[in-house]
């Protein structure tokens, strides 16, 4: 697996696969690598000749300075986890990096008015820029996304046809933990205790349909989970349930398809 630390390492992998004809599959992680990113991974390969992956932890999408800092990482695990799993090579760039390509700023059509938008200013625009950034020095025919992210995941398509990009974009199923928790990198600041209950979030999502909302909201109150929002959206035909709060001191957000 090739590690790529700077943007000439990066622009000549990428021109050598391109010469060789080769489609490029991309996987953009903030890294603290879990099995959700890791079938990413392994989607890309399936549908890809080549899998770039990237690490880089993006402050501008951060709306609170703590929750950026404690942000979990560990390059050595998440190196070892991508070259176990057939990655080609990963982008690890530093902020200077990125900073020096050029960013966009886009009209996101209301998308970025509910739920993570109004709960994370700014979150958005800078999800945008960094995606942008990355897919202009990665060049990806496809790009992986996590279903968990499921409104990040809409942004993303939103900015890919606004500009026109010529990247397909792949959402996939969210991966759960035994007890139904949604795997996520922010899992590791639970503590072991926490973590082993948060299985209600799960439940809580599947009982809406035959639940009352204020029943549930008062449930997780009363179980500790600081409550953000609990609601219904339709995203181009899809139904989709959402919640976010905070357990344990971490954010915790989740969606589950409504049928």
């Amino acid at each position: 697996m090739n590690v790529l630390r700077s943007l000439k390492e990066l622009d000549q992998f990428v021109f050598e696969k391109k010469q060789m004809g080769k489609q490029i599959g991309f996987v953009p992680t903030m890294g603290f690598l879990h099995a959700g990113h890791i079938s990413l991974i392994h989607l890309s390969n399936q549908q890809s000749d080549i899998t770039i992956a990237s690490i880089y932890v993006n402050p501008s999408q951060f709306n609170d300075v703590n929750d950026f800092n404690k942000y979990p990482k560990n390059e050595e695990a998440d190196l070892k986890l991508l070259k176990a799993n057939f990655c080609d090579a990963v982008f690890i760039p530093e902020k200077a990096q990125i900073d020096s390509l050029q960013k966009v700023s886009i009209d996101l059509g209301g998308l970025d008015n509910i739920m993570e938008g109004i709960c994370r200013p700014g979150h958005f625009q800078g999800v945008v820029e960094v995606v942008y950034r990355l897919f202009s020095v990665v060049m990806p025919d496809k790009a992986f996304f996590g279903e968990k992210d499921f409104q990040q995941l809409q942004i993303i398509k939103k900015m890919v046809e606004t500009l026109n990009l010529p990247v397909e974009i792949i959402g996939a199923p969210i991966l759960r933990e035994p007890n139904g928790l949604a795997m996520s990198s922010r899992n590791s600041r639970l503590s072991k205790e926490a973590r082993e209950n948060t299985g209600f979030i799960y439940e809580v999502l599947k009982s809406f349909v035959k639940t009352e909302k204020h029943i549930l909201e008062k449930r997780l109150f009363e179980l500790g989970f600081k409550l953000e929002y609990l609601e219904k959206h339709d995203f181009g035909g899809q139904k989709r349930l959402f919640i976010a709060g905070v357990y344990d001191g971490v954010r915790l957000i989740d969606n589950i398809e409504l049928n």
